[in-house]
């Protein structure tokens, strides 16, 4: 789920900055992907080598996962652009990625409690 939220992420991005420059295409979507997605799979090694992968669908999980997906995507960004990103571009990315990637596991701990013996339908 976690790659798809990124996924997703990198086409609203694509689709909402397509230009001359840089019109929507698959190879457009996936400049913007993989600098995101090295990000998540940095969060799910720190999750490896923590152990935690068994708790992926937790929130505390998924923080680590998000945030080393934001803040990786970032700076590779930065660095293949040769200077910070824009403010609000950092706060875009931040709030996107916390929907997308915080989001599945909201819904999947919702889902868990109700159907957990016991609980009030």
């Amino acid at each position: 789920m976690d790659i798809l939220g990124v996924a997703l992420f990198a086409l609203f991005a694509r689709v909402a900055h397509q230009s001359e420059d840089m019109p929507l295409s698959v190879a457009g979507w996936l400049q913007t992907l993989w600098p995101f997605l090295i990000g998540t799979a940095l969060g799910w090694l720190l999750l490896a080598i923590t152990g935690k992968t068994a708790r992926a669908t937790s929130m505390g999980s998924g923080v680590i996962v998000w945030l080393c997906t934001v803040v990786a995507g970032l700076a590779i960004w930065g660095l293949r652009h040769g200077g910070v990103p824009h403010w609000s571009f950092m706060l875009v990315a931040s709030i996107m990625g916390a929907l997308l990637l915080l989001g599945w596991r909201v819904i999947t701990g919702m889902r868990a409690r109700r159907a957990a013996p016991g609980v009030d339908k």
